[in-house]
């Protein structure tokens, strides 16, 4: 697993024996800095097989339609079919170059066959729905213990959040998986006891 920073969202890219996945991208008009990201790291646009966003806020899947024309296949769950479209606005609104996403060209899996899925790319893992940040996001759990979470509310923040159920079952199912390293969108990773 490679850690990629190369605007204000961590994104990373998880080899897999048959195909690489690239978990999020950052906000649109970042691919050159992207470009630049993947060089200095060894990776090459052609590795990755598949971009899976953890949900379709702006700064999560801005980059997804260019890497679609290069090649890479963009894998949706079932439960963010509805969503892919959401950002369109905001970058029509703030001005950005922005070719909104083919759904048409996209992988649909539901979570229940995200395991068969990627074991089928080399990686080992699930993905998890964890709809307590937005009805879209998803989590990535791996067997080895990494697991992404995109902008889930961290775990330490779960007492002030009280009044919201619904992150506590997210945090409930990522940690019967057993993960042991937590990787968030926008803070530093957190090692799991």
């Amino acid at each position: 697993m490679i850690r990629l920073k190369y605007g204000n969202t961590n994104t990373f890219f998880i080899h897999g024996d048959n195909a690489g996945l690239l978990f999020d991208t950052d906000y649109a008009g970042t691919l050159s800095a992207f470009y630049k990201a993947i060089k200095q790291n060894g990776i090459a646009v052609k590795d990755m097989g598949y971009v899976l966003a953890s949900h379709y806020h702006p700064d999560h899947m801005g980059l997804i339609s260019d890497l679609m024309k290069q090649g890479v296949k963009l894998l949706v769950v079932d439960v963010q079919k509805g969503f892919l479209h959401d950002s369109d606005r905001i970058f029509a609104r703030d001005g950005i170059f922005y070719s909104p996403i083919d759904e048409w060209s996209a992988t649909v899996i539901s979570c229940a066959e995200s395991r068969d899925f990627l074991s089928r790319m080399g990686i080992h893992g699930r993905i998890v729905h964890t709809p307590s940040h937005s009805e879209d996001s998803i989590s990535l759990v791996l067997d080895d213990g990494n697991c992404f979470v995109g902008d889930l509310e961290p775990l330490e923040y779960l007492e002030a959040y009280q009044e919201n159920p619904s992150l506590k079952r997210d945090w409930d199912q990522i940690l019967s998986l057993s993960p042991k390293r937590i990787f968030y969108a926008h803070m530093p990773e957190k090692q799991l006891d």
